[in-house]
């Protein structure tokens, strides 16, 4: 894979099915499994209909994806917009021991994003959001990274 690949559309659930495909193409040529390849799938696609959803109500907005591989074959998906602030680490996650009846609507998509990624990250900087979400190396893929 490139170093690092980018893609901007319209913050719309019309852009999910391109967004997504771009980053499954990230995910395949660094060879991720069909199973990673749909948690992380369903995660941006959760991340991207937030956006979509929310982060600009008083009109259209763009969003951007990028794919970078690092040294050790890590892929590091950011996701940018120019909405309003929202840092999704910082949403209490729901109960999911409750029973139905019992929980709070949403949240769900965001508990997903925590706990099948390796690793999430969000920052305000320039006035755009930016999550970032971490894939680490296949097995078998990892490489030692710099300075080994």
């Amino acid at each position: 894979m490139e170093r690092d690949r980018r893609l901007r559309a319209p913050a719309s659930l019309s852009s999910l099915g391109d967004l997504s495909a771009f980053v499954a193409s990230c995910l395949e040529e660094g060879g991720h499994e069909p199973r990673r390849v749909g948690e992380v799938g369903l995660c941006v696609e959760e991340a991207l209909v937030n956006i979509a959803s929310y982060a600009y109500p008083e009109g259209p907005g763009e969003v951007t994806v990028t794919c970078r591989e690092t040294a050790e074959g890590d892929l590091v998906i950011e996701i940018e917009d120019e909405g309003i602030p929202f840092d999704v680490l910082a949403r209490e996650d729901p109960d999911v021991r409750a029973g139905l009846d019992e929980r709070q609507p949403g949240g769900l998509g965001i508990y997903l994003i925590k706990r099948l990624m390796d690793v999430v990250a969000y920052r305000r900087e320039g006035g755009r959001n930016i999550l970032t979400l971490v894939v680490k190396a296949p097995p078998g893929r990892r490489s030692a990274g710099p300075g080994s």
